[in-house]
């Protein structure tokens, strides 16, 4: 049997506009998109990670009260979730494909400790970074 982490969660506003952009833009794949009455349990994957799933989750019902999931729909709004990573192995060709996808970012790639990294959130606002590794002695 497998064990780990299976499924990490986003909270997104609007899971359609999520499911677009993850898929449209960045390339990932639908992995489960099912409903149980109003709730509807949406994972993607990246194509190069099938044994992970990354759920985009509207706060609410069952979990959340209306006040809780408009406090962390406005919190995610605002960029206070930390940043996703997506590893990379040529940030500015990265960045260029995306930029030419429609990806609206909110840093351009800079060279950072022997790394070179960008930033950009997703349309509810969660924050990602693209990050290219520094090369390994060799």
């Amino acid at each position: 049997m497998n064990q780990g982490i299976g499924v990490v969660g986003l909270y997104v506003d609007n899971q359609d506009e999520a499911l677009a952009f993850y898929v449209d833009k960045l390339g990932f794949r639908v992995h489960t998109d099912v409903r149980n009455g109003p709730y509807r349990w949406l994972t993607v994957q990246h194509p190069e990670q099938p044994s992970f799933q990354l759920g985009l989750f509207m706060p609410g019902p069952p979990v959340h009260d209306e006040a809780t999931a408009q406090t962390l729909r406005a919190m995610v709004a605002k960029g206070a979730m930390p940043p996703l990573v997506l590893t990379v192995t040529d940030c500015r060709a990265r960045y260029a494909e995306l930029v030419a996808r429609g990806v609206e970012f909110i840093q351009e790639p800079v060279d950072r400790y022997g790394s070179v990294d960008a930033g950009f959130r997703d349309p509810a606002g969660n924050s990602w970074k693209i990050i290219q590794p520094p090369r390994s002695a060799t």
